[in-house]
């Protein structure tokens, strides 16, 4: 490893290796990332699911390459009049043109004759772009000739398709843009320089850029295609750990600058000390996205596969790629606040020195009062409700959606998204009877045929993706699965929603404890220790919670959100723990490496002092830029920002800075069991609790050139 940090470090080297990654970083961007472009959210559910069987077996049936667009008329609650009346009729003639089957059916009018619903049939569309025009061109042709208030809104499932679109359009950019602003303020108020900040935020944003290109290539070799979803995810995440880990370093290289005069030397120690704990931090990080391989959901798979490859990359260009760039530049690239050769750093001194202290003489009442705080913001988690419908996913009403609620308001309930029931055409009559009886089902029609299937259209009481639509799906899995030699499959809207709910559970009860299984190996193994890994899970577990009975109350009180989303606290989980944990392991293996000479108590003060700045100020840019996720109008990613933002800061502000130490000094030594007792070379009283300072070693005349 020294010859390795040598090379990059070195003057006639680093030359090399910044050359080098700009020949690899080119040959990867011309090399793209083989996606289609406008790749939109999958369900990506296993092809044991019920509903993903169904549609599997309705690809056999006339007109499976289709889908349809529901037009909805109305005058905003007022009754249809009869010149309304004829203008809906005439808009859906004049439709025909658009359909895939060269007409439209005549339109169905509500019972309250408030409303009218034109059913379009349409070809398949796999190109968001297309899909957007020929939405434009439908809403244009239905509201060319309407009278004066009389609205048609496009909606069912190809407005929902063009929505969803729609919130993914530009997303890269918009994303990209405002986490760039958001890292690029933070880091220059952090360093205080003209000029020091844009070295990182270049570093740090080619390899996001890279990221994105390697991750879509890594997931197609799963067989999976990633979705603008999970990209957005993926780019927060490598600014954010990325920028993580060029902090520690650049925090490091200071401290060092002040003890040895040659710049390169003082980087190549930056990097035995620092390199360690950026491993064994983005290790951590992708051994827990990882486990999302094992998950049912393809969606799961590929967050966790795009994401782990994003951390490896961030690592890579923050202990390879940046080092190298950073000592191209004197001290001078720190100006105004040079750090000299032979001063002192103001840690020993400072507030977390103080800090520190102050907890190590009153431990249990500060761990208590943690406690007592995390318990607090824990409280909201039991009233946590789970689970979004379609119409309740965008923080914006769009305009599929205001079409759905008038469909529910005027017509069933469940009329914009019924049930899709397949079945052996033999027994066509016998399920579409037994489905009529079923509790919940409205109405039950008999569609498309072939000489071995049948569909059967289910058009349920309740609106889509409730919990009593799920009933009544379940229901009727349930009464049709009793007809022998029917194969009934039950899918469609509902039927999915259902089975990616469970689906979600699944993975989710597998991929926790696994996570924590790993955080806890990779802690034993880099703690030596079996209490310090067993404490440091505890906390980051409690912090979890707290955050997010604390975006729970946000949630319901501020933003109005109806429910968390199915993947939600999965996400969360995942990203808080490994990313809670990150900020231990840059505390703890300082602490180690301090108690090996010093004692665990005043270790973990010297840790904190020279950690808790630079700690810190990662932990509010990783918080501020997961908040990023906000800028876009979708629930589910605005939920997880928003959780990943305040458990981020609740971690470094408060379990990292006084809970994780005040169990230190409780356990005192056996913190570190049943590693090797840490040896003192004398007792410290509480008095000397001030680190020594590092006395700067003299200049051995020949051996560097001096630096300024």
């Amino acid at each position: 490893m020294s010859r390795f940090r040598t090379f990059i470090t070195a003057r006639r080297t680093s030359w090399i290796v910044l050359v080098a990654a700009l020949v690899a970083a080119g040959a990867i961007f011309a090399a793209g990332t083989g996606n289609e472009e406008g790749t939109l959210p999958g369900v990506g559910l296993p092809d044991s699911a019920e509903s993903a069987q169904a549609a599997a077996a309705a690809e056999d049936l006339p007109g499976s390459d289709s889908t349809v667009a529901l037009l909805v008329f109305s005058r905003d609650g007022e009754t249809l009049s009869d010149s309304d009346t004829a203008a809906v009729s005439a808009a859906a003639e004049s439709l025909s043109d658009l359909s895939a089957e060269g007409f439209v059916p005549p339109p169905a009018f509500s019972d309250d004759g408030t409303t009218a619903l034109v059913t379009v049939p349409l070809e398949k569309l796999s190109e968001a772009g297309e899909q957007a025009e020929r939405a434009d061109e439908i809403r244009a042709e239905a509201n060319s000739s309407l009278p004066s208030g009389l609205e048609a809104l496009l909606s069912g499932p190809e407005g929902f398709a063009v929505d969803i679109a729609a919130v993914f359009d530009g997303a890269n950019f918009t994303l990209l843009l405002t986490t760039v602003i958001v890292v690029a303020v933070l880091l220059l108020v952090t360093y205080r320089s003209p000029w020091l900040w844009l070295v990182p935020l270049v570093v740090v944003g080619t390899a996001d850029g890279l990221a994105g290109i390697v991750a879509a290539r890594v997931a197609a070799l799963a067989g999976i295609q990633l979705d603008a979803s999970v990209t957005g995810i993926l780019s927060v995440l490598v600014f954010g750990a990325g920028t993580n880990y060029a902090l520690l370093l650049i925090a490091r290289y200071r401290d060092e600058l002040r003890l040895v005069e040659d710049r390169r030397e003082a980087m190549s120690r930056a990097l035995r000390g620092a390199g360690p704990a950026i491993i064994a931090s983005g290790g951590t990080v992708v051994l827990a996205l990882l486990t999302l391989a094992f998950a049912e959901l393809q969606g799961n798979r590929a967050l966790g596969i795009a994401c782990a490859t994003g951390v490896v990359i961030a690592m890579i260009f923050a202990l390879v790629v940046l080092p190298a760039a950073l000592v191209l530049f004197g001290r001078g690239l720190f100006w105004p606040y040079i750090p000299k050769f032979g001063s002192e750093g103001s840690a020993e001194r400072g507030v977390w020195h103080k800090l520190g202290v102050f907890v190590s003489q009153k431990p249990v009442a500060v761990a208590i009062l943690g406690a007592v705080v995390l318990g607090a913001l824990s409280l909201g988690v039991p009233q946590i409700k789970i689970g979004l419908s379609q119409t309740e996913s965008f923080t914006q009403v769009p305009e599929a959606v205001q079409g759905q609620d008038i469909i529910a308001d005027a017509f069933p309930a469940g009329s914009g998204s019924p049930a899709s029931v397949v079945v052996d055409s033999d027994y066509a009559d016998e399920v579409a009877q037994a489905a009529e009886g079923v509790n919940g089902v409205d109405s039950v029609r008999i569609g498309e045929s072939t000489a071995t299937i049948t569909q059967i259209s289910v058009v349920l009481d309740d609106a889509a993706e409730t919990e009593a639509s799920f009933a009544a799906i379940e229901a009727l899995r349930s009464e049709l699965s009793t007809i022998d030699g029917a194969n009934a499959l039950v899918g469609g809207l509902d039927a999915q929603a259902l089975d990616v709910e469970r689906a979600q559970q699944a993975d989710q009860d597998l991929v926790i404890p696994l996570i924590l299984g790993l955080v806890f190996i990779v802690l034993v193994i880099l703690l030596r220790s079996l209490v310090a890994p067993i404490v440091l899970l505890l906390t980051v577990v409690a912090s979890f919670f707290a955050s997010l009975g604390a975006s729970w109350l946000l949630f319901e009180s501020v933003f109005g959100f109806p429910a968390i989303d199915t993947n939600v606290v999965l996400f969360s989980f995942l990203f808080l723990v490994a990313l809670g944990v990150d900020y231990n392991i840059f505390l703890v293996t300082r602490a180690r490496e301090e108690a090996l000479e010093h004692g665990t108590r005043v270790g973990m003060i010297r840790a904190l002092a020279s950690t808790g700045g630079v700690i810190t100020s990662a932990g509010i840019l990783l918080a501020a830029v997961f908040a990023v996720l906000g800028v876009l109008p979708l629930i589910t990613l605005t939920q997880i920002g928003i959780i990943v933002c305040i458990g981020v800061l609740l971690d470094t502000l408060l379990v990292r800075t006084v809970i994780v130490p005040s169990l230190a000094f409780i356990a005192g030594e056996k913190f570190w069991w049943p590693g090797r007792a840490i040896l003192v070379s004398a007792e410290v009283s509480t008095s000397d609790q001030s680190a020594p300072k590092h006395a700067a070693p003299k200049h051995t005349a020949g051996k560097h050139t001096v630096d300024h």
